[in-house]
């Protein structure tokens, strides 16, 4: 396979996530010299345009979503000249030879983008298989969502694997991509400081929030055969989950990371209808206010009833040396007061306190590590409130802060995506999901799925603008620990 690719075919390219992600993504690696100079862009979708209309809708996403000022006209001519584009419809094989004609001999190295419906999803590797272009130095990307469960995952898997090995298999998940994800790996095992406290021994708990505030934003028939747990919490959160549960790979290459974090995720107990009570809570958003406005409920915005969980809260278990006894809470959900993804760590209290006589009170340490809207990391420490205290000493607890943006205000804010699209263009696999990985994931989220059900466990109301239903509170607060918020 060849280490970097000299065209790159992007499906769905007139689709949102072109527009929004893809797009941008490909400009910023252009505009800092990371594409390789002979890399060709062929875009195709169903709609029927020529080279030059697809290059203007580009310019146009480019101008909409790239960072103000970041867009130069120089920087600008050169990407949109490396945009060609094919008009297809996946359902007709004979359009699969026009593809091959643009794209010309795949054994200079072609990686391709594959983001459709999942339904698509055969027939647009047959045509590709097809048309030759799924040779031994072709690699494929996949963009979520992989299946509806564990049997629909494996046979979308299957049907991959019939024309591209795993070795050439790409899946994405973006909050891989992003900057401080990786720098989880980084502040573990690049620091003395935390692993030798990354245990059981020294963590109370871990939390992992993915708030929203947006609805259905379109995706309507999608997301109600979805859900929470499926939309976000098989993918994006037990990802997270696996990052910061997981034990310390051998080195930085995609076989170790992944091995590791496959551990993991078949660690995760199982839940049973008789225990799923005291482990789960979801729930679907009623009308309510974002920020000040009046919004629909869900099913006002669905436009018809529906049982889709919009909100889930729960209760894992790892059972292994490291994690034994410490829960990890997860918790999604749709229409929330604000946007905010954060992974919250809770260190045990000191094993005494030598100022409680003295009439001061200590809290554990925490770690606060800020996905979004803000890239952060905080750790949460005890100090003296400085004055003069006859009575005794008086400690507060003070923040340690790295705002990512404030020190590392010399580079520039990343889209996820482009981390993803350069290391499919170099061949580098690490921050892509494994076949297994997706398969433990929804083997944990099927049997989550299959104990409610027999539970007879269904989504509680709640307003849009709040923080879920009320017994999401009762189910952290029965083990004597509040969400953090």
């Amino acid at each position: 396979m060849a280490d970097k690719v000299c065209a790159l075919l992007l499906f769905g390219a007139t689709g949102d996530l072109a527009r929004r992600m893809l797009l941008p993504s490909l400009y910023g690696l252009d505009a800092d010299g990371l594409l390789p100079d002979e890399l060709t862009i062929i875009g195709t979708a169903r709609t029927e345009l020529t080279d030059d209309a697809y290059r203007d809708r580009a310019k146009q996403a480019l101008n909409d979503h790239l960072a103000e000022g970041f867009y130069t006209e120089e920087v600008g001519k050169r990407f949109l000249k490396r945009l060609r584009y094919v008009p297809l419809d996946i359902g007709d094989p004979s359009g699969f030879a026009r593809l091959a004609e643009a794209v010309g001999n795949p054994s200079r190295g072609l990686a391709i983008f594959l983001s459709t419906a999942p339904a698509l999803f055969k027939p647009a590797i047959d045509g590709l298989a097809a048309a030759g272009l799924a040779c031994p130095t072709v690699r494929l990307a996949l963009e979520k969502p992989l299946g509806s469960d564990l049997k629909s995952s494996r046979e979308i898997n299957e049907a991959v694997a019939a024309a591209f090995p795993e070795e050439r298999t790409f899946r994405i998940d973006h909050y891989l991509g992003k900057e401080t994800v990786q720098n989880l790996l980084a502040l573990r095992f690049a620091n003395s400081l935390f692993e030798p406290l990354w245990n059981s021994t020294h963590i109370d708990h871990v939390q992992i929030s993915v708030a929203e505030t947006v609805g259905l934003e379109g995706r309507g028939d999608y997301y109600d055969g979805a859900g929470a747990l499926r939309d976000m919490v098989q993918n994006h959160m037990l990802q997270l989950l696996a990052l910061v549960a997981m034990e310390p790979p051998t080195n930085f290459d995609a076989t170790a990371v992944r091995d590791e974090k496959v551990k993991v995720l078949r660690s995760l107990r199982r839940p049973s209808a008789e225990t799923i009570a005291a482990h789960i809570v979801t729930g679907q958003y009623g009308k309510g206010a974002i920020a000040g406005e009046t919004v629909p409920g869900y099913v006002e915005e669905l436009g018809r009833d529906s049982k889709t969980e919009t909100f889930a809260a729960l209760k894992a278990h790892i059972d292994n040396w490291r994690w034994k006894g410490v829960p990890f809470y997860l918790r999604t959900g749709k229409r929330l007061p604000e946007r905010q993804t954060e992974i919250y760590i809770q260190f045990k209290g000191v094993p005494h306190s030598i100022f409680e006589s003295r009439g001061a009170t200590t809290s554990p340490n925490k770690l606060v590590i800020g996905l979004q809207p803000e890239e952060t990391i905080r750790l949460l420490m005890m100090a003296k409130t400085p004055g003069l205290d006859r009575q005794g000493i008086r400690l507060r607890e003070v923040p340690l802060d790295l705002g990512l943006a404030d020190a590392f205000a010399d580079r520039r804010r990343r889209i996820a995506y482009e981390r993803l699209l350069l290391d499919l263009i170099e061949g580098d696999p690490t921050l892509f999901v494994r076949r297994d990985e997706v398969e433990a994931q929804w083997e944990w989220i099927d049997a989550l799925r299959a104990a409610c059900a027999e539970a007879g466990i269904a989504p509680r109301p709640y307003a849009a603008g709040n923080r879920g239903p009320s017994a999401a509170i009762a189910l952290t607060e029965r083990d004597g620990v509040s969400w953090h918020e």
